[in-house]
């Protein structure tokens, strides 16, 4: 699995992609909360906290993480190297965890220089030092959560195709629905009383970690959903 997890981050590495991954991550985020004038401007709100880009965070990484799982499996279905890599003396599911945690490590790479944003805003303050710790480590291990599901999804799409256009479309279908789909179809009471749709959804669990309180149903629903579409790739594996 560690030889699979090195040559993950090497392939990102040896060619732009993860630079451009850090890099566009950093640029987006940067433009809204410091540069353009929107809601998400840290400026305009008045306020030092960080909130606008614990909202904002979510939604670039939608398309950001499928970005960079697209490649995972749909590249070595493309080159025929897929049924190469499964006669290898390692279970199928060491070769979804290596793949799986190569494109994690690689998110939270570009996720930690985003730390500078902390100390800025906190001097920010009429007061200085005076950020919220408790809510901010709370949003910071919730957006951690959410990237392990989102990158979980990414590797599962990147089995459905040899095309890395289509898994990338697929990848981020299935974020946006996991994340809002669920909050959207609440609104609606599709199920009546049956089922609480908006707990089903990513959204409320990671609001809920951002208000600082860390509960273990919002952890167990994140991990729960990541094993979830790791064994879907294990299965797909399998198939194949």
């Amino acid at each position: 699995m560690l030889a699979i997890l090195k040559k993950e981050i090497n392939t990102f590495f040896a060619s732009p992609i993860g630079y451009l991954v850090i890099g566009v991550f950093l640029l987006l985020n940067g433009l809204f909360l410091w540069v353009f004038k929107s809601e998400f401007n840290i400026f305009d709100n008045g306020v030092a906290s960080l909130s606008s880009f614990f909202l904002l965070a979510p939604w670039i990484l939608i398309f950001l993480v499928p970005a960079v799982t697209m490649r995972s499996f749909s590249d070595e279905k493309k080159q025929g190297t897929l049924e190469l890599l499964v006669t290898k003396p390692i279970s199928h599911f060491q070769i979804v965890l290596g793949k799986y945690f190569g494109a994690f490590i690689l998110i939270l790479l570009a996720l930690i220089p985003t730390v500078l944003y902390v100390y800025t805003v906190s001097q920010l303050g009429n007061t200085s030092g005076q950020l919220d710790v408790g809510s901010t480590l709370g949003s910071y291990f919730g957006l951690l959560f959410l990237i392990a599901s989102y990158t979980a999804i990414g590797v599962f799409a990147s089995t459905l195709s040899d095309n890395q256009i289509v898994t990338f479309i697929v990848a981020v279908f299935i974020c946006f629905f996991m994340y809002f789909g669920f909050e959207g179809l609440s609104n609606y009471n599709v199920f009546g009383n049956l089922v609480y749709m908006e707990s089903l959804g990513m959204s409320s669990h990671y609001k809920s970690m951002s208000r600082g309180v860390i509960d273990t149903r919002d952890l167990i629903y994140f991990i729960s959903v990541a094993v979830a579409f790791l064994i879907f790739t294990k299965l797909r594996i399998q198939k194949r």
